[in-house]
């Protein structure tokens, strides 16, 4: 059976055949709270530094860039009161986040219906530069990850997490959060694991945005 989603849009063309129109997402960044650090973190999984340059854009179908995240309830491992936060839209580095003990430890957000799941972006603390452990994204109806689970991100390399080893690089954290693409994955609750970072124990969470249909 042919496969149009696979075909480039000027094949389908030639073809005949109708091309889906794909634009870029557009995600707003936080301020950079620092801007010439030059610093050495190391781990066993780190992507290379990229000395300033943006991260490739995430490209999308059409009509499927939208911000179903803002103001979602959020839920927790262990208990907080500031979890609202995780999706109030403000993700500078010194507004308010949320901190999990230390440990494997993880955020939901409940979309409250299913969705085309398409894009996902980050942001943990970030006024000073850190990678956080065993960073791994989740998908799933289930709203106790159970049954139907989809892992989109996962760069807990030798899996401390216990939810399987992940390819996925560590990255430092940035005003730019970290995006990554869902492909239209299924689901109403997002979850997002870590497991401490290089500056210390503790687990943060500034803010997250999920993007579909």
């Amino acid at each position: 059976m042919l496969r149009l989603m696979k075909l480039p849009i000027i094949l389908l063309v030639l073809m005949g055949l109708p091309a889906e129109a794909e634009v870029t997402l557009k995600i707003e960044i936080a301020k950079p709270p620092f801007s010439s650090w030059k610093g050495d973190i190391r781990t066993p999984n780190l992507e290379p530094f990229r000395f300033g340059k943006p991260r490739p854009p995430i490209v999308v179908p059409d009509g499927c860039d939208k911000l179903i995240s803002r103001g979602c309830k959020v839920s927790a491992s262990i208990p907080s009161d500031s979890l609202a936060c995780v999706t109030d839209g403000f993700k500078e580095y010194d507004s308010e986040k949320v901190e999990l003990a230390p440990g494997v430890q993880w955020i939901q957000v409940d979309l409250g219906a299913e969705h085309e799941i398409y894009a996902v972006c980050i942001w943990h603390y970030h006024g000073e530069p850190c990678v956080y452990r065993d960073v791994i994204c989740q998908i799933s109806n289930d709203k106790d990850f159970i049954n139907g689970v989809q892992t989109v991100f996962n760069n807990d390399h030798d899996n401390t997490a216990k939810l399987g080893a992940g390819r996925d690089k560590e990255y430092i954290e940035t005003f730019e959060g970290r995006p990554f693409a869902c492909k239209g994955v299924k689901g109403r609750y997002v979850r997002f694991y870590s497991n401490g970072n290089t500056a210390n124990a503790m687990n943060h969470y500034t803010e997250v945005e999920v993007y579909g249909k």
